[in-house]
């Protein structure tokens, strides 16, 4: 095929947040012009205040004002831009969107609507992961029906097994279920948050394996039929289902598992001919067996890792292939350098279960340095609402090995000042310290098996040690001083021969005051 480019000279950003300030620069430096959309939430954010153009979008939550699609193309047309760039969440995997945008002559930024279709329909994702030949976890391709099929299945299967949304991801829809007992509670509780989440309440189910590694691979292909991977990230520190701490590359794949996952991933980009970027990932399990388990077609939260360690700007490079531009790499191109460790910063409580904490951010002091990386949109007396993703900001790092980016993460968290609402930096430092995880000892398992709450508990009580020994310190600096200011008076009292005089007395009470 011809190489046909056509430069965008507006993009509209229909997000908020940390991608959406991350997409105004790169727009930035593509010498773009840039607008975003905004809630009644967001007037005062980063967002708003970086573009060019802003534009108010009324709906009946801050949230759909996000998801308007038919005001979005209004908007779009009635200004004049030639693509939107929808980041991740909200319309980021909408195929309905993507058509409708074709249908009106503007450019998404990211894979056709066809291809979001195949992708971001887990079942179909395992369909095409079966004719490229890849390994998969045990279950069925296919949606469960009813529950007498759900029972069958499970039966088929074998217990633990797990149940899955067929359209969406984030961690949402999916529940663990260890016996049959709980089985259609389990189902029913799944479909009724797929639903809410991804509004498809569709759920399939595959065996479960225990204490995985979640470790997923970058993609990016052009129109032309070019396709490479940019290596993989390790995904492995989650809570429930969501993942709270990236690195890349993995410390569970050989070389030769890195080309055999990275084929396979290639292979299914090119099966559904994708354009723009993806996520394909995987489970390891402890004898390094590998199974694959869904496809993410849209730029991931932790896809800065990956620019770390390849010198490589994604989001760049989604809007170069959007426009139509041929990839101008190759995969012996792609050599992955040292390390990079990412921690999400979440309005949250570790302390209760990571439950959302909202408020209003009262300080913020963000870290730095070399190798230190930080992608966010808060400021000083923004609102926290429970509305929104609860994340604040990435804080990323890279460093020459895997240990000394830990040290370096160490350093940056310890820099790190945000308050006015609780958040994971206390969960993230106590991580770092912890043994099993300098080691590379992660899975999918690793804050309960290491007991991150209760360290973190820990941890707490010992920053308030500090203050009670200052205490102890100035009550015994105090009497230390009065025994000093005692004994002057009292070889005072003998030089001059005096006893009780008033003026000594009020002398050693100001020496005291003077001292203290």
């Amino acid at each position: 095929m011809r190489s046909t480019v056509k430069p965008f000279k507006k993009i509209l950003i229909i997000n908020r947040g940390e991608i959406a300030v991350r997409a105004i620069r790169a727009c930035r430096e593509l010498g773009i012009s840039v607008g975003v959309i905004y809630s009644r939430a967001d007037v005062h954010s980063l967002p708003v205040k970086l573009a060019d153009e802003a534009f108010f979008m009324e709906g009946e939550s801050d949230i759909s004002a996000y998801l308007d699609q038919q005001k979005i193309v209004d908007v779009a047309r009635t200004h004049r831009y030639d693509a939107v760039y929808p980041g991740y969440g909200f319309l980021a995997e909408n195929s309905s969107f993507a058509a409708l945008c074709a249908e009106r002559g503007i450019a998404f930024i990211g894979p056709s609507a066809a291809v979001l279709h195949s992708l971001g329909d887990k079942v179909e994702a395992k369909r095409i992961a079966r004719k490229v030949g890849a390994p998969l976890v045990p279950g069925e391709d296919r949606e469960v029906p009813d529950d007498k099929d759900a029972r069958d299945s499970a039966r088929k299967i074998g217990y633990p097994i797990v149940v899955k949304a067929s359209g969406g991801g984030g961690g949402r829809g999916i529940r663990v279920v260890m016996k049959e007992a709980f089985l259609l509670k389990s189902v029913k509780e799944a479909q009724r948050e797929a639903k809410l989440a991804f509004h498809n309440p569709g759920v399939y189910i595959e065996k479960f394996i225990e204490n995985p590694r979640h470790v997923e691979f970058q993609i990016l292909g052009d129109r032309y039929g070019n396709v490479i991977h940019l290596g993989e990230r390790d995904c492995s520190v989650q809570r429930r289902h969501q993942k709270l701490i990236e690195e890349a590359p993995s410390t569970v794949l050989t070389e030769e598992m890195r080309q055999k996952i990275g084929a396979y991933a290639i292979a299914m980009a090119r099966e559904v001919g994708l354009v723009g970027v993806a996520t394909v990932e995987f489970l390891v399990d402890r004898q390094q067996n590998y199974f694959f388990i869904e496809v993410n077609p849209r730029i991931q939260v932790e896809h800065g890792v990956t620019e770390l360690i390849c010198g490589i700007d994604l989001v760049k490079w989604q809007i170069r292939v959007a426009q139509g531009e041929k990839l101008s790499l190759r995969q012996k191109d792609i050599v992955l350098r040292g390390h990079a460790i990412e921690c999400r910063i979440n309005s949250e409580d570790p302390l209760s279960e990571f439950a959302v904490s909202t408020g209003v951010i009262e300080q913020y002091l963000p870290p730095g340095g070399t190798g230190v990386r930080v992608c966010g949109g808060i400021f000083v007396g923004q609102e926290v609402s429970s509305q929104f993703d609860t994340l604040l900001l990435k804080l990323m790092v890279w460093d020459e090995t895997r240990a000394k980016a830990i040290e370096r993460m160490r350093r940056a968290l310890g820099e790190c000042i945000i308050e006015g609402v609780k958040t994971t930096l206390p969960f993230h430092r106590t991580v770092m310290d912890n043994r099993n995880f300098q080691k590379g000892d992660v899975d999918t398992d690793f804050i309960p098996k290491n007991k991150i709450s209760l360290q973190i508990r820990k941890n707490a009580e010992k920053m308030r040690q500090p203050s009670l020994l200052n205490d102890q310190v100035e009550s015994i600096r105090y009497r230390e001083i009065a025994l000093i200011a005692a004994s002057v008076y009292k070889n005072l009292k003998r030089e001059m021969g005096t006893a009780g005089n008033g003026g000594s007395n009020a002398w050693v009470t100001s020496a005291r005051k003077d001292q203290m």
